[in-house]
């Protein structure tokens, strides 16, 4: 299914509200964030989001994001919205949680089969540390990569084309999930992003010039406006933006701007 404009305007809309309640929650409770990704990009080339994007992004340092989860339940405006991740949310499959909005659907194509709710959501990833030596910096790559394939092979198995893939998907999918989440949080663990050099979301895919990000990526932070809303940006975000997309302020080739591709929708 292909998202019309006005289903995409709506979606943003939707964004937009839980990005400001992302926002209220972290200034209230003195919690430290960032929009990043498409976000950020779309915040400093087109003042808001992105024409073509249907989600929202924010990082936070792990020691922040975990704060965050601990007071959710407190705070969050629970008429609206519900939140997910790994420790609550039995099948979630990802390393970082979700804001999702209630009343809504926007079932991502071949995750049809996932037993949880999804409504339109923003991301939050936590941001961990990685080791500053560069020979334990590729082996803990590698650890992540194995973790993420694992928590991602509920979606392999359906979405992979090769025959050899699809059976190492399926077979990974039968691993218990309290045995996932143990790697998971082995990971997690093992370095402190307040002192390692190199940051980055484990079980997303790093950027392979530095297998991960600068830490003042996420620790500085600065006022930015999106959609004529202030929002918490990357403070260096002219050197964030340039690592990440190169010459980011040229519009992308035609078929390339495209929204996630979905089976199924619901807007209020």
């Amino acid at each position: 299914m292909e998202l019309t404009k006005e289903m995409l305007e709506r979606v943003q809309k939707i964004e937009l509200e839980m990005l400001i309640e992302v926002d209220r929650i972290c200034k209230e409770n003195d919690i430290k964030y960032t929009i990043i990704g498409g976000t950020l990009l779309g915040a400093v080339r087109h003042g808001g989001f992105i024409p073509w994007d249907d989600d929202a992004d924010v990082a936070m340092l792990r020691p922040e994001y975990e704060k965050f989860c601990s007071i959710i339940d407190k705070t969050l405006d629970d008429s609206r919205f519900y939140f997910q991740n790994m420790d609550r949310t039995e099948g979630y499959r990802w390393g970082y949680a979700k804001l999702r909005r209630k009343g809504t659907l926007f079932l991502r194509k071949n995750q049809e089969n996932m037993k949880y709710e999804q409504g339109i959501f923003l991301d939050i990833f936590p941001i961990d540390g990685t080791p500053d030596y560069l020979v334990l910096r590729k082996i803990h790559k590698f650890r992540c990569f194995c973790v993420r394939k694992i928590l991602w092979s509920m979606v392999g198995k359906k979405e992979s084309k090769n025959f050899l893939k699809k059976l190492v998907y399926s077979i990974l999918s039968k691993l218990p999930e309290h045995t996932v989440k143990k790697m998971y949080k082995r990971l997690i663990l093992k370095f402190d992003p307040n002192t390692t050099e190199v940051v980055r979301t484990l079980t997303y895919p790093a950027p392979k010039k530095l297998d991960g990000y600068y830490r003042k990526w996420f620790a500085e932070t600065a006022p930015i406006l999106f959609e004529g809303y202030e929002f918490e940006g990357v403070k260096d975000y002219e050197g964030w933006l340039t690592f990440e997309f190169g010459d980011y302020m040229k519009l992308p080739p035609e078929d390339k701007r495209k929204t996630h591709p979905v089976t199924d929708i619901k807007l209020i």
